[in-house]
């Protein structure tokens, strides 16, 4: 049978020199004659030799290899976030482990128990809950790790998130500013530290124009396109009266959008639209929307646990990132 890997014990026998002139050759040591090395080298191309990292990694007690876990990767949000990681990360020599949960808290707790038996060097995490316990509970395998996207309040934990109160501000001030009152407001039910934030920025750009906040027009539905298409419908059924729409991300308003498009309804002379991130399609069907620096948030995250797992830094990292509106044609 076929061996599956070639070993330097293979290249030695046909180069004709001891294993430790191998090693020392793919090591790129300065203790061997250049012939040799270059005989070595050329023998190892020919033969198929791959080094084998797992080896390595348990010499070193480092696996240069980070987990990036997501709660959602069909989002292109993440996909954004995972350039700025990817980026980082080779500029650095690791590689990484993707796993999506599917915003599913099992599958979270498998996916770091996965990281761990990988013997990842750091995570980096999108979480899907938020109680303190349970997250401390899971993440308690002695594994830097950084929160990404979100906020722990109590937890003594890394962090990497935009202002999303800021945002919510922005986006709900630019449609009061061009003549919208009643602004429904499609939030996500989960009711973590981003969509309140971003509820929050919502009520202060009404508090501030002096507009009375109607609960009846704020909606907590699944962070789904499906969901925000049929709530829209719904509220157009009902009879509902309002002139803009302020949703929790892009996705939600695409749905918004196809629902109203459906019911013949112009955008934006009748209806605004809002919508949050700024993800690639956005720009595609001209939608006004908050950008997160989505790049940036995943490069900047990968630097923070670099640092941590190379013990550069002891104390706790938390950066905030800015936002900004982005205005096209849906208002």
């Amino acid at each position: 049978m076929k061996k599956r890997y070639i070993t330097i014990k293979d290249i030695a026998k046909a180069a004709n020199v001891s294993i430790n002139t191998v090693s020392r050759a793919l090591n790129n040591k300065p203790d061997i004659n250049a012939k040799t090395k270059e005989k070595v080298l050329k023998i190892a191309e020919e033969l198929g030799y791959v080094k084998n990292i797992t080896a390595s990694s348990l010499r070193n007690r480092k696996s240069k290899t980070i987990g990036v876990i997501f709660k959602d990767i069909t989002n292109p949000f993440f996909v954004e976030v995972l350039k700025g990681i990817e980026k980082a990360t080779k500029e650095n020599d690791y590689s990484l482990i993707l796993m999506d949960i599917e915003k599913d808290y099992e599958l979270e707790k498998k996916a770091i128990q996965i990281m761990a038996e990988k013997r990842v060097d750091g995570i980096l995490i999108s979480p899907v809950r938020k109680e303190k316990k349970k997250f401390n509970k899971i993440m308690n395998l002695n594994i830097p790790y950084v929160i990404i996207g979100d906020h722990f309040e109590e937890m003594n934990a890394d962090e990497i998130y935009a202002n999303d109160l800021k945002g919510g501000y922005l986006a709900t001030k630019h449609l009061i500013e061009r003549g919208r009152k009643k602004i429904v407001f499609l939030n996500v039910k989960n009711h973590n530290f981003v969509s309140q934030s971003r509820l929050q920025g919502y009520k202060k750009a009404l508090k501030e124009a002096k507009i009375r906040i109607n609960n009846k027009i704020i909606f907590d539905i699944k962070e789904d396109v499906n969901d925000a298409y049929k709530k829209i419908l719904e509220i157009l059924e009902n009879g509902l009266s309002f002139d803009s729409i302020f949703c929790f991300n892009d996705i939600l308003a695409y749905g918004a959008i196809k629902a109203l498009r459906e019911k013949g309804i112009e955008i934006p002379k009748e209806i605004m639209v809002v919508g949050y991130d700024d993800i690639i399609y956005s720009s595609i069907i001209d939608l006004t929307t908050i950008r997160i620096p989505k790049f940036e948030l995943g490069y900047k995250a990968f630097h923070i646990l670099f640092d941590k797992m190379n013990h550069k830094v002891n104390k706790r990292t938390k950066i905030v990132l800015d936002v900004e509106l982005i205005e096209r044609k849906t208002t």
